[in-house]
């Protein structure tokens, strides 16, 4: 797996004994795991049992641990991968099982995780608009400004839903404009 500079440091301090004994390095996977599958876990800021390491490590290795985890998933790497990886980050063979039973333990939630981030945003399939004709506000102000309700039919994975919005004249110039801008920007894209 090819993992960042700062991926392989976290886990080198993570398999570092001096700093996470075996049992906070066993916490420490636990929660790391939690955090993944479930959204209200306890963090492993707040633990009493990693108390005494610091908290920037603490959040340096978290960050590595479920980067390297969801690589891991991601790539569908099977065991000998993944000890050669931790081997290279110089962890001894108690926790490279550890880590390996726990990933084991939570692949088909994790793969889950992974197949519900969409990267795509919503595709615009249909664009309504009115012009609305403000005269006073609420404080009973002339006003006498035009503005614009526009209302965007969006799709996402089969999934409708509805954008509403309402905007001044220059501000739907401006979006229009950019609007103009990305198009061309995607052709010459596609050109090239």
């Amino acid at each position: 797996m090819e993992l960042s500079e700062s991926v392989m440091k976290g886990l080198q301090t993570l398999a570092d004994p001096n700093v996470f004994d075996l049992k906070s390095y066993t916490i420490f996977t636990e929660l790391v795991f939690d955090s993944l599958v479930s959204p209200r876990c306890e963090s492993v800021l707040g633990h009493p049992e990693l108390k005494y390491i610091d908290q920037t490590t603490l959040k340096h290795c978290h960050t590595a641990a479920t980067t390297f985890i969801l690589e891991g998933v991601k790539q569908n790497a099977d065991k000998s991968t993944i000890s050669s990886c931790l081997e290279d980050a110089r962890f001894q063979i108690e926790r490279v099982d550890l880590l390996y039973t726990s990933l084991q333990k939570n692949k088909t939630n994790l793969e889950y995780l992974l197949s519900s981030i969409d990267t795509c945003p919503p595709h615009i399939t249909d664009a309504a608009w009115r012009l609305e004709y403000c005269i006073k506000n609420s404080h009973l102000h002339k006003v006498n400004q035009p503005s614009y309700l526009i209302s965007l039919n969006t799709e996402r994975g089969g999934a409708s839903s509805e954008i509403n919005f309402s905007c001044t004249m220059e501000q739907l110039q401006d979006l229009v404009g950019k609007m103009k801008d990305a198009a061309k920007s995607l052709e010459r894209a596609s050109q090239s």
